[in-house]
């Protein structure tokens, strides 16, 4: 096909959601105010505006805050740090984040996944895990607000187990919530880090969901103890961020239009997630399964009988892409052969709703 693909692969926000007028002209006023020094060396840590915006949301000091260059980077910092302090197993969601997968296994971690439901990570299965092996993990990897790939939410209930799970075990935890700002429906949950009181948790964020994606800048607030280290392993690994990126990033939050961009962004993107549900429900054999979102970027598809592999190469061939389910698993897993996740950020509600019927076309 000629056209340009529908794709439910990209995990990105679509052109139309980024400020980039907005975003130019935050950068050209750091660069004039700011001159020579914005484009040199400076601390491992970020920005000093921008950290300490995020220490203040976060109710932290700065020196807890870590800006990195994108979420994945500093995840990379996390597990390497964690991994040399307490080497051990790595718990993680399954489905969980296919990146994040891949960097673990790229370090040799043995990874440990936990069963999930539609109210996220299933804390008895959590508990029985660590009481079932003497020796001790090395850290648990959630994202327990709008899951990447699955879209589901951790109750409030359930945060409130895996804290105490975590403090019952000594258990370290890096509470992954690039999405959590992003909500179109229901009532704010708090986060691990918030019940816990950042000993045992670790909270990374993004501005990747909220502003630009292209400005790779995401942040870790991490316990007091261990966020010098963190921050001397950044350094050892790049000296210094890129000052411009995050400084827009500070510029574009002290101008106040933080909070009005997100409000166009959640607005946006409920309406693509709406398009998504409306379309899956109306093509969709009577077999299929979906979780219904309540923000973020996911829905998770559950086809039974159908290898969503094969599927995935079909649906390129009428111009549609996205992400069949076993590379949401550790690797060697069977687990996700008829799961898919599909991606609502990048395309408009039109078309995703053409897209969905190209993929139904396929099933019937």
């Amino acid at each position: 096909m000629t056209e340009t693909p529908i794709s439910f692969a990209r995990g990105a926000p679509g052109l139309s959601l980024i400020p980039a007028e907005e975003l130019a002209d935050c950068v050209h006023a750091v660069a004039r105010r700011e001159g020579a020094a914005i484009f040199a060396y400076g601390p491992g840590g970020g920005y000093a505006p921008l950290r300490e915006w995020i220490a203040a949301r976060h109710g932290v000091e700065p020196r807890r805050v870590v800006v990195t260059v994108g979420g994945l980077q500093g995840f990379s910092f996390y597990a390497s740090e964690q991994l040399a302090r307490s080497p051990g197993r790595v718990l993680v969601e399954a489905p969980s984040y296919d990146r994040t997968l891949k960097i673990l296994a790229r370090k040799g971690a043995e990874l440990v996944a936990l069963p999930m439901d539609g109210e996220g990570l299933d804390p008895d299965a959590l508990e029985a895990e660590l009481g079932a092996r003497r020796e001790a993990p090395s850290f648990l990897y959630t994202i327990p607000t709008f899951q990447n790939p699955s879209g589901r939410t951790l109750s409030r209930a359930r945060r409130l187990r895996v804290v105490e799970i975590a403090r019952e075990f000594g258990l370290h935890v890096l509470e992954d919530d690039p999405y959590g700002l992003v909500r179109f429906d229901g009532e704010p949950q708090p986060s691990l880090f918030e019940l816990e009181g950042g000993e045992l948790v670790t909270h990374a964020s993004s501005f990747s969901k909220t502003a630009a994606p292209g400005l790779r800048t995401g942040y870790f607030v991490l316990p007091a103890d261990t966020a010098a280290a963190y921050e001397e392993r950044a350094v050892s690994t790049y000296i210094s961020p890129p000052f411009i990126t995050q400084a827009t990033i500070a510029e574009f939050v002290s101008r106040g239009a933080f909070e009005p961009n997100l409000a166009r962004v959640i607005a946006e993107l409920r309406a693509r997630r709406d398009a998504m549900l409306a379309a899956l429900e109306a093509t969709l054999p009577t077999d299929a399964s979906w979780s219904r979102p309540e923000g973020g970027y996911f829905v998770w598809l559950e086809l039974p009988g159908v290898d969503t592999n094969a599927l995935a190469e079909r649906a390129e061939g009428v111009g549609v892409t996205f992400v069949p389910g076993r590379g949401f698993f550790p690797p060697g897993s069977t687990a996700g052969r008829e799961d898919a996740r599909l991606a609502f950020s990048y395309e408009t509600p039109a078309r995703i709703a053409e897209g969905v019927e190209r993929l139904a076309a396929l099933l019937r």
